[in-house]
């Protein structure tokens, strides 16, 4: 169920919005950093926030960002379907072994991503509340419905796979109950969740440039990749840039970008910072 949310006052309302999901404090930290970046751009579009258990005082600081607030209750999934995706029971038959998900990841929470097709927008663009925003990204409302960027961290062979941290949207009631039909089904395992689920529902799938969705481990693994000047959105995909974390001091430049987005700057134009180690 997705209730009403409250519009920040004296804003006309866009036919567009950019949308995150927060389910937890730790996401809605995230969120505030992704709403800043985003204005930082000059976006005309509304900034909108789904959230499914926070604190009142949470989303009342985020409001004051100029967001639109929206309640949204998980899926109603089956018993059987929530056993097989629960934390405990997913990463002991599909482990993440190229990084680390935090303790506060739950990954039956991430399917709450498909009430975005319930809003009352035109179109939409979704981000994970764990990226940044570097560049205006405006001209992604006019990209097709299902557009994302290939999943692209470790090698070039990834390119086949897509990566849900940032995509494009037709919101449509139809769609939504179709999805659900399909979503949940006697037996049904996604292995990573909407990720998974999203591949298979749009399996003609448009591709973003991988640009658009730059995981911080290319970082890391694709040094030659990195050009900071074509990178629109920043994507902290496994360990968080508000965590302590083992891998903080090889990622250290992308952690303290995204602290400045964080607060109040100033923000550095990325143009000026390094390039990865070992990075052409």
């Amino acid at each position: 169920m997705v209730t009403s949310g409250i519009h920040p006052q004296g804003k006309a309302r866009s036919d567009r919005a950019f949308v995150t999901l927060a389910t937890n404090p730790d996401y809605a930290t995230g969120a505030a950093a992704l709403f800043r970046s985003l204005r930082r751009t000059g976006t005309t579009a509304d900034l909108v926030l789904l959230y499914t258990e926070l604190p009142d005082q949470t989303v009342s600081d985020l409001s004051t960002l100029g967001i639109r607030a929206v309640h949204v209750d998980l899926l109603p999934t089956s018993h059987e379907f929530n056993n097989l995706h629960a934390r405990a029971r997913l990463h002991g038959v599909a482990p993440f072994t190229k990084g680390e998900k935090p303790p506060f990841h739950t990954p039956l929470d991430n399917f709450a991503k498909l009430r975005l097709w319930q809003l009352d927008y035109a179109r939409v663009v979704f981000i994970d509340a764990d990226a940044i925003v570097l560049q205006n990204i405006d001209r992604l409302f006019d990209y097709p419905e299902f557009s994302a960027a290939p999943n692209v961290y470790e090698s070039l062979a990834d390119f086949h796979r897509l990566n849900s941290g940032v995509f494009t949207a037709r919101p449509s009631q139809a769609t939504y109950d179709a999805m659900l039909a399909r979503l949940d089904q006697p037996g049904q395992f996604w292995k990573r969740t909407d990720q998974t689920f999203l591949e298979a529902y749009f399996p003609n799938w448009h591709g973003l440039p991988v640009f658009d969705n730059m995981l911080q481990y290319v970082w890391l693994n694709l040094p030659d990749l990195w050009r900071w000047q074509d990178i629109r959105v920043l994507h902290y995909q496994y360990e968080k840039p508000w965590e302590n974390h083992a891998k903080a001091d090889s990622l250290r430049v992308l952690i303290d970008l995204w602290k400045a987005h964080a607060g109040d700057g100033p923000v550095p134009d990325p143009r000026d910072l390094p390039l990865p180690p070992g990075a052409a």
